[in-house]
């Protein structure tokens, strides 16, 4: 698969490893960034992985993706309970789309139990920490081939 995968990450994960590590982990973002494009070089793909805490922003990415992606894997911190223009740019490129939270959303505050994202989610990966990332990251590998 010579393809990209973009990786989307929203508000606040600029953050990590400072930001409540006892719930998000003492890993960077940076961190998890490389961790990701070393085994996305290991399956031969691309990774292009960007954060930003502009929902605006977030959108544009998502709609320049078309034609140029093959899945996307967005972690969208706080708009995943908010964020219908995410949504709908989602529902608008159509493609594979696996939703990542560092954290278990169930098992935290009522108002993280929704999320806008997972009603078009390919799969939804929560609690796992960094490594949900890279499960995201095999599973659209494995069902973009």
């Amino acid at each position: 698969m010579s393809a990209t995968i973009l990786v989307l990450n929203g508000p606040n994960l600029n953050m990590l490893g400072i930001r409540e590590p006892e719930i998000y982990g003492g890993q960077t973002l940076a961190d998890i960034e490389a961790m990701v494009s070393a085994r996305a070089g290991e399956l031969g793909i691309a990774v292009d992985f960007r954060q930003s805490n502009h929902e605006g922003e977030l959108v544009t990415w998502i709609q320049q993706s078309l034609g140029q992606t093959a899945a996307i894997i967005i972690n969208a911190g706080a708009y995943t309970h908010t964020s219908v223009a995410i949504l709908d740019a989602l529902k608008a490129v159509a493609l594979p789309v696996y939703e990542v939270h560092l954290s278990n959303i169930y098992q935290r505050e009522d108002f993280r139990h929704h999320s806008y994202i997972s009603a078009i989610a390919t799969g939804v990966l929560c609690g796992f920490g960094a490594k949900g990332y890279l499960f995201a990251l095999e599973a659209a590998v494995e069902q973009t081939k």
